[in-house]
Protein backbone atom coordinates (compact mmCIF):
# COMPACT_ATOMS: atom_id res chain seq x y z
CA UNK A 1 0.00 0.00 0.00
CA UNK A 2 1.32 3.54 -1.10
CA UNK A 3 -0.24 6.28 -0.13
CA UNK A 4 0.14 9.62 -1.92
CA UNK A 5 -0.20 13.17 -0.08
CA UNK A 6 -3.22 14.98 -2.23
CA UNK A 7 -2.47 18.43 -3.14
CA UNK A 8 -4.91 21.04 -1.71
CA UNK A 9 -6.98 23.95 -3.60
CA UNK A 10 -4.24 26.96 -3.86
CA UNK A 11 -1.58 24.20 -4.65
CA UNK A 12 -0.50 25.76 -9.07
CA UNK A 13 -0.19 22.26 -9.67
CA UNK A 14 -3.91 21.62 -9.48
CA UNK A 15 -4.25 23.98 -12.16
CA UNK A 16 -2.44 22.46 -14.78
CA UNK A 17 -3.60 20.35 -17.83
CA UNK A 18 -2.18 17.05 -17.32
CA UNK A 19 -0.97 15.00 -20.54
CA UNK A 20 -1.86 11.71 -22.53
CA UNK A 21 -0.17 8.40 -21.32
CA UNK A 22 1.65 7.00 -24.05
CA UNK A 23 1.97 3.70 -22.81
CA UNK A 24 0.32 1.61 -20.42
CA UNK A 25 3.09 0.09 -18.14
CA UNK A 26 3.82 -0.92 -14.59
CA UNK A 27 4.82 2.35 -13.56
CA UNK A 28 1.04 3.58 -14.68
CA UNK A 29 -0.43 0.38 -13.01
CA UNK A 30 1.31 1.07 -9.68
CA UNK A 31 0.19 4.86 -9.91
CA UNK A 32 -3.26 3.38 -10.55
CA UNK A 33 -3.18 1.15 -7.47
CA UNK A 34 -1.62 4.22 -5.65
CA UNK A 35 -4.15 5.89 -6.43
CA UNK A 36 -6.79 3.77 -5.57
CA UNK A 37 -4.94 3.22 -2.01
CA UNK A 38 -5.11 6.91 -1.32
CA UNK A 39 -8.82 6.96 -2.33
CA UNK A 40 -9.22 4.81 -0.12
CA UNK A 41 -7.54 6.21 2.71
CA UNK A 42 -9.32 9.35 2.40
CA UNK A 43 -12.63 8.36 2.29
CA UNK A 44 -13.22 9.54 -1.35
CA UNK A 45 -15.16 8.08 -4.15
CA UNK A 46 -12.48 9.55 -6.78
CA UNK A 47 -8.92 10.91 -7.10
CA UNK A 48 -7.33 11.64 -9.86
CA UNK A 49 -3.21 11.99 -10.42
CA UNK A 50 -3.04 15.70 -10.70
CA UNK A 51 -4.34 15.65 -7.35
CA UNK A 52 -1.05 13.44 -6.19
CA UNK A 53 1.08 15.80 -8.10
CA UNK A 54 1.40 13.39 -11.14
CA UNK A 55 0.07 15.27 -14.62
CA UNK A 56 -0.96 12.70 -16.31
CA UNK A 57 -4.35 11.48 -17.59
CA UNK A 58 -5.51 9.17 -15.22
CA UNK A 59 -7.88 8.67 -12.37
CA UNK A 60 -9.63 6.37 -10.74
CA UNK A 61 -13.67 5.97 -9.18
CA UNK A 62 -15.28 3.79 -6.67
CA UNK A 63 -19.14 4.66 -6.48
CA UNK A 64 -19.74 2.19 -3.64
CA UNK A 65 -22.20 0.67 -5.85
CA UNK A 66 -19.88 -2.19 -7.31
CA UNK A 67 -18.09 0.35 -10.14
CA UNK A 68 -14.54 0.69 -9.61
CA UNK A 69 -12.38 1.61 -12.46
CA UNK A 70 -9.33 2.96 -13.58
CA UNK A 71 -9.82 5.52 -16.32
CA UNK A 72 -6.26 6.35 -18.78
CA UNK A 73 -6.75 8.98 -21.84
CA UNK A 74 -10.46 9.30 -21.20
CA UNK A 75 -12.44 11.17 -23.98
CA UNK A 76 -16.18 12.44 -22.32
CA UNK A 77 -19.32 12.58 -24.36
CA UNK A 78 -22.27 14.41 -22.34
CA UNK A 79 -25.71 14.36 -22.77
CA UNK A 80 -28.98 14.67 -21.29
CA UNK A 81 -30.44 17.30 -19.08
CA UNK A 82 -28.19 19.27 -16.30
CA UNK A 83 -28.68 17.96 -12.80
CA UNK A 84 -27.44 20.07 -9.74
CA UNK A 85 -26.27 18.38 -6.83
CA UNK A 86 -23.64 18.42 -4.22
CA UNK A 87 -20.13 17.84 -4.73
CA UNK A 88 -17.13 17.80 -2.86
CA UNK A 89 -13.12 17.10 -3.40
CA UNK A 90 -10.56 15.58 -1.54
CA UNK A 91 -7.93 18.97 -2.64
CA UNK A 92 -11.41 21.29 -1.27
CA UNK A 93 -11.26 20.27 2.10
CA UNK A 94 -14.03 21.17 4.67
CA UNK A 95 -16.36 22.78 1.58
CA UNK A 96 -19.09 21.60 -0.48
CA UNK A 97 -20.85 22.97 -3.31
CA UNK A 98 -23.93 22.89 -5.63
CA UNK A 99 -22.69 22.28 -9.05
CA UNK A 100 -24.65 21.29 -12.46
CA UNK A 101 -23.51 18.43 -14.52
CA UNK A 102 -25.05 16.59 -17.50
CA UNK A 103 -27.04 13.76 -16.86
CA UNK A 104 -25.73 11.23 -19.03
CA UNK A 105 -21.55 10.43 -20.11
CA UNK A 106 -20.33 7.95 -22.76
CA UNK A 107 -15.94 7.80 -21.99
CA UNK A 108 -14.15 6.42 -23.79
CA UNK A 109 -10.63 5.04 -22.03
CA UNK A 110 -7.72 2.74 -21.49
CA UNK A 111 -8.26 0.37 -18.74
CA UNK A 112 -5.43 -0.19 -16.22
CA UNK A 113 -4.82 -3.35 -19.19
CA UNK A 114 -4.41 -0.75 -22.02
CA UNK A 115 -7.17 -2.16 -23.13
CA UNK A 116 -9.86 0.94 -25.28
CA UNK A 117 -13.38 0.49 -23.11
CA UNK A 118 -16.64 2.71 -23.55
CA UNK A 119 -19.03 2.98 -20.58
CA UNK A 120 -21.96 4.94 -20.97
CA UNK A 121 -23.46 5.55 -17.70
CA UNK A 122 -25.36 8.44 -15.38
CA UNK A 123 -26.20 10.01 -12.14
CA UNK A 124 -24.07 9.27 -9.16
CA UNK A 125 -21.32 7.60 -11.21
CA UNK A 126 -20.92 10.22 -14.05
CA UNK A 127 -20.93 13.01 -11.69
CA UNK A 128 -17.91 11.21 -10.38
CA UNK A 129 -16.49 11.02 -13.84
CA UNK A 130 -17.47 14.57 -14.83
CA UNK A 131 -16.20 15.71 -11.62
CA UNK A 132 -12.56 13.71 -12.02
CA UNK A 133 -12.25 14.51 -15.67
CA UNK A 134 -11.97 18.30 -14.66
CA UNK A 135 -9.27 17.83 -13.05
CA UNK A 136 -7.09 16.42 -15.89
CA UNK A 137 -7.95 20.04 -17.15
CA UNK A 138 -6.89 21.89 -14.08
CA UNK A 139 -10.05 22.61 -13.42
CA UNK A 140 -12.18 22.18 -9.61
CA UNK A 141 -15.52 22.06 -8.78
CA UNK A 142 -15.32 25.31 -7.02
CA UNK A 143 -15.29 26.76 -10.60
CA UNK A 144 -17.90 25.23 -11.47
CA UNK A 145 -20.37 25.54 -8.23
CA UNK A 146 -23.55 27.95 -7.98
CA UNK A 147 -22.50 28.10 -4.43
CA UNK A 148 -19.50 26.78 -2.33
CA UNK A 149 -20.73 26.15 1.13
CA UNK A 150 -18.90 25.40 4.65
CA UNK A 151 -19.12 22.30 6.64
CA UNK A 152 -20.93 24.42 9.29
CA UNK A 153 -23.39 25.64 6.50
CA UNK A 154 -24.30 22.62 5.13
CA UNK A 155 -24.94 21.27 9.05
CA UNK A 156 -27.15 24.23 10.16
CA UNK A 157 -29.16 24.17 6.79
CA UNK A 158 -29.76 19.60 7.99
CA UNK A 159 -30.91 21.18 11.26
CA UNK A 160 -33.08 23.63 9.94
CA UNK A 161 -34.40 20.90 6.96
CA UNK A 162 -35.06 18.03 9.80
CA UNK A 163 -36.99 20.66 11.72
CA UNK A 164 -39.16 21.61 9.46
CA UNK A 165 -39.45 17.59 8.63
CA UNK A 166 -37.47 17.82 5.42
CA UNK A 167 -35.78 14.85 4.18
CA UNK A 168 -32.13 15.64 3.23
CA UNK A 169 -32.59 15.33 -0.35
CA UNK A 170 -35.26 18.24 -0.54
CA UNK A 171 -32.07 20.58 1.02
Amino acid sequence: MALRQVRIDGDPLLRKKSREVKEVNDHIRQLIDDLFDTMYEEEGVGIAAPQVGVLRRIFVVDDREGNKLALINPVLELGGEDVMAYEACLSVPDRQGTVSRKKKVKVRFLDRDGQEQVLETEEFLGRIIQHEYDHLDGILYTDRASRVYTMEEIEAMQKEAEGEGLEEEEL
